[in-house]
């Protein structure tokens, strides 16, 4: 699509990404954006037809990324799949960690949209969320465990309940509390494939 390799509409994004992570979508305005981007707000909307847009593309971009990264955290795991799921628990608490992070970008944005379900940042994010519960299902069918679609939603479960829990109590403890108990699932679903 020559629209998303637009220039213009990367630096457009970029700032977003920047300033509604950091602030969060209510919180920015789009003059803000456009001034981050060192943009005119008629440039903006002639890339984006509303802020809506906007932060729709802001999620957009920020999936493929959060997906290969928690790929990338599995597939680097030299143990066996109970310690690939602990790994992803145990980089996102590293993550957590970092000054600047403000916890899940896709649950922080439904949370200021919960009154709007059909908005299309919703929709990203809900497509989002199913595409890494799909990956990692099928990465654990791969290692012949029991029900990997059920287990795969129990760990996301698991993860989304961090990214919850971390932005009131800012404590990576619980990121890898999580994260032995994703462990424990899924070693209780091989045992359960192996008898």
């Amino acid at each position: 699509m020559p629209e998303a390799q637009s220039p213009t509409r990367k630096r457009i994004v970029d700032a977003a990404t920047r300033l509604f992570y950091a602030e969060g979508i209510g919180r920015v305005s789009v003059d803000a954006v456009a001034e981050e981007a060192g943009l005119t707000k008629r440039t903006l909307y002639y890339h984006f037809k509303s802020k809506d847009d906007l932060i729709a593309a802001y999620l957009d971009g920020r999936d493929q990324p959060n997906l290969k990264r928690m790929a990338g955290w599995f597939e680097a795991e030299q143990g066996g799949v109970d310690s690939k799921v602990q790994a992803i628990f145990a980089n996102l608490a590293r993550a957590t960690r970092h000054p600047k992070w403000k916890g899940c970008g896709f649950l922080r944005t439904a949370a200021e949209l919960a009154s709007m379900p059909g908005h299309p940042a919703v929709k990203v994010g809900a497509r989002h969320k199913s595409n890494f519960e799909t990956w990692l299902a099928a990465e654990l069918s791969g290692h012949h465990i029991e029900g990997p679609r059920a287990l795969a939603r129990e760990i996301v479960l698991l993860i989304d309940g961090c990214f919850s829990i971390m932005l009131i109590h800012r404590n990576p403890d619980y990121v890898e509390a999580a994260g032995r108990a994703a462990a424990t699932l899924v070693r209780a679903r091989m045992s359960g494939s192996q008898a």
